[in-house]
């Protein structure tokens, strides 16, 4: 194989994947949680992560869009003043 067909198969990462990657332990820290927490979302499937060998990293990418999927905006209400 040619070094230039090899460089066409590599794979395209998600925008979700790529950036700088955390360790489980960063991820908790980020989150302030313990690191049960990271580890749970990562069994359930419910964070984006990527094994790097025996290692498990969450890219920094990933871990913004889980915390802008939890975001809640405040209800903002105005009150009507009863009159007298």
């Amino acid at each position: 194989m040619s070094r230039k067909s090899m460089q066409s198969q590599a794979p395209v990462l998600p925008e979700s994947a790529r950036g700088r990657l955390l360790t489980v332990e960063q991820a908790a820290e980020r989150l302030n949680t313990s690191v049960r927490f990271p580890r749970r979302l990562i069994e359930e499937r419910r964070i984006t992560f990527v094994h790097v060998g025996r290692n498990v990293r969450i890219p920094e990418a990933a871990l913004e869009a889980f915390i802008a999927a939890g975001l809640v905006e405040p209800i903002i209400t105005t009150r009507r003043r009863r009159t007298a």
